[in-house]
């Protein structure tokens, strides 16, 4: 299976911003098993502007264009770094791969990235993509890592997206707030119902809620790609999921769903 995997800021870090060393290593360590056993990984991570905030000593997210450009050149470069040192322990090559929304839009570059990609898997490599915030200004931003991660698995053909969260998945109303709140483990349409289950934005050091996830479903479900929403504070529950077991919530492809 070729499958993405999508890991949020608060999943990623710490309230302070910087690196839960502990979760990543967990995660780069269960991603290259799942890769060990035959399965093509892509990674798609949040955390530049994140970690850059906290490596700067910010306290909190920036809120002007400058700021975030700032702490995501230097955010980057740690990320990456980390990335490349835990990988490699399992004898796993990363690729890093920065895109804008103007890389989706125009055909060449577009196919260029297609290219890479399919080229880099081949070579056995792990690609890590994240949006190119140190240049992407309004008109050229996807807007968030869940979307991106979205167009990705379109783009490469990918058979699953999976979407590692700060909660369980989507449920019947908010859990923070609603103690008999039910998680829905399957959903086949994005039905008016399940939109409005969307609430409001995210974590501070993120830029996602449960609103682009739907949107990311959406994306996925209409060009064939199962979506998961898993918790990401315990990455090992990605191999309860490819073992078959019902974990988080998986939006169904369409064209499962008429088969």
């Amino acid at each position: 299976m070729r499958v993405v995997v999508k890991i949020g800021t608060s999943t990623l870090a710490h309230e302070t911003g910087l690196l839960n060393i502990r979760r990543v290593e967990e995660l780069c360590r269960v991603l290259s098993d799942l890769k060990n056993s035959g399965h093509e990984v892509i990674l798609v991570s949040s955390g530049a502007i994140g970690m850059g905030a906290g490596k700067l000593s910010l306290k909190e997210r920036p809120r002007d264009i400058p700021t975030k450009q700032a702490a995501a050149a230097v955010g980057q470069c740690e990320l990456m770094y980390t990335y490349d040192k835990l990988f490699q322990n399992y004898n796993h090559t990363v690729a890093q791969l920065l895109l804008t929304g103007s890389d989706f839009r125009h055909d060449d570059r577009y196919h260029n990235f297609q290219n890479t990609m399919m080229r880099l898997l081949e070579l056995g490599v792990l690609p890590i993509i994240n949006e190119n915030d140190t240049i992407a200004t309004e008109e050229i931003k996807v807007g968030d890592n869940d979307t991106l991660s979205a167009m990705v698995a379109v783009s490469v053909g990918a058979e699953r997206l999976v979407l590692l969260s700060d909660i369980d998945g989507l449920y019947t109303a908010d859990p923070h707030k609603c103690l008999d709140a039910e998680l829905i483990h399957e959903v086949r349409e994005l039905s008016p119902e399940i939109l409005a289950l969307a609430g409001g934005e995210g974590s501070t050091l993120g830029t996602g809620g449960m609103k682009t996830k739907l949107h990311a479903a959406e994306i996925c479900m209409n060009a064939g790609c199962e979506m998961v929403i898993l918790n990401g504070k315990s990455p090992e529950l990605l191999y309860d999921l490819f073992d078959g077991a019902c974990v988080g919530t998986r939006f169904i492809a369409k064209e499962h769903i008429e088969k």
